[in-house]
């Protein structure tokens, strides 16, 4: 034999030796037992993982319908806010109407009015222009006495006329 394979020979029978020895002291069952551990650990966490998943899924979904509603909320305040807004802004529109058509007939009586005071001013004055030419006119063609006679009776007629 030579040194090498006696060096082989050697390895050889260290290497089954203390394969031996590893099977007699459980060293495979310590390395299963380990990768066993190992493996329930990391299946712990993954169940642990999927638990985290699915509540967090549950508070999305919370929290999206949370939303949805708080949306919808606003929108029916938005609607009702418009809805008022129209509302008085019809409101004045009425009122500024009313106002308009209040003072266009307070005008319109007070211009009827005037009309109608214009109208007795010219009148009056026609009756008194009327009796002074009828008095400078019977003045001048009848004496003091028939004139003033005539002057009473045509001035009764026209007072009886106009009343």
């Amino acid at each position: 034999m030579d040194a090498t394979s006696l060096a082989t020979l050697w390895a050889t029978i260290a290497l089954v030796i203390f394969i031996g020895v590893a099977i007699y002291i459980k060293v495979p069952g310590l390395i299963a037992k380990a990768l066993d551990a190992r493996a329930a650990r990391i299946s712990n966490e993954l169940d642990e993982a999927r638990k985290l998943r699915d509540e967090a899924q549950q508070l999305l979904g919370q929290y999206q319908k949370k939303r949805k509603e708080a949306e919808q909320e606003a929108a029916a305040i938005v609607a009702a806010a418009k809805r008022e807004a129209e509302m008085l802004a019809a409101e004045a529109h009425k009122k500024t109407e009313d106002y308009v058509s209040r003072r266009t007939a307070l005008a319109e009586q007070k211009i009827g009015q005037a009309e109608r005071d214009a109208i007795s001013e010219v009148r009056a004055s026609a009756v008194d222009i009327a009796v002074e030419a009828a008095r400078a006119l019977l003045a001048a063609k009848v004496d003091a006495k028939a004139g003033a006679d005539l002057f009473k009776s045509a001035l009764a007629d026209v007072k009886a006329k106009l009343n």
